[in-house]
């Protein structure tokens, strides 16, 4: 097989392992879709065949060093704060994991790629039921709860919680005029955390509960 023979085939790779691991993403509406992921595969692949082609005369590795540097930029473009909640973080790792398999192609491992591909199928596909599985078992949730200055409630607020089962980590009150606003920040089961709510919002004490 000739040089140029070589190189394409590497591309042709890449846009296949590209092109599979953007479809999961594609099919579950990631911000960082099949055109992204394939042309981030691509790209990374050509820059190591570029890399090891020019490195009879300089380093081989400074070129694969840059991509991992502007893959870091291109992946933080994915990361985005909602509230409490940060989100984007799996997007921004398949990001990052797809521009590896693109190096790993252009320089030739096509072995490891392929192992590294389908474990990285296996991670996405299978999973996130284990991570919702763990997201209902542990779910953490912040309560802001407004309740008269004087209200005796404010004493047995956290006995509420605790029969419930939900563990207080962090407790604070700010108290403005007549209205004490208390914030909680609790971990517990979603089913737990489902009924604390029905009844707080039952609770004639209570004024206000953000959730």
């Amino acid at each position: 097989m000739t040089e140029l023979a070589e190189e394409v085939l590497k591309l042709v790779i890449a846009m296949l392992v590209g092109g599979i691991i953007g479809a999961e993403r594609e099919l579950r509406d990631k911000s960082a879709g099949f055109r992204t992921i394939l042309l981030i595969t691509v790209g990374s692949t050509l820059f190591t065949i570029f890399s090891l082609g020019i490195g009879v005369e300089t380093n081989p590795t400074r070129i694969a060093a840059n991509i991992v540097t502007g893959i870091g930029f291109l992946g933080a473009g994915a990361i985005l704060r909602e509230g409490h909640r940060v989100t984007g973080l799996t997007t921004a790792a398949t990001i990052w994991l797809a521009a590896a398999l693109g190096m790993g192609i252009g320089a030739g491992k096509f072995a490891l790629v392929g192992i590294a591909t389908g474990l990285t199928l296996v991670v996405l596909w299978v999973f996130p039921s284990l991570e919702n599985w763990l997201d209902r078992t542990r779910e953490t949730v912040t309560y802001e709860i407004a309740l008269p200055a004087q209200s005796p409630r404010r004493k047995t607020l956290q006995e509420t919680l605790e029969s419930h089962g939900i563990r207080i980590y962090h407790h604070r009150e700010i108290k403005t005029g007549d209205t004490v606003v208390i914030t909680l920040r609790t971990t517990g089961r979603m089913e737990n955390h489902r009924r604390l709510l029905e009844t707080l919002l039952q609770d004639p004490e209570i004024i206000e509960v953000k959730y």
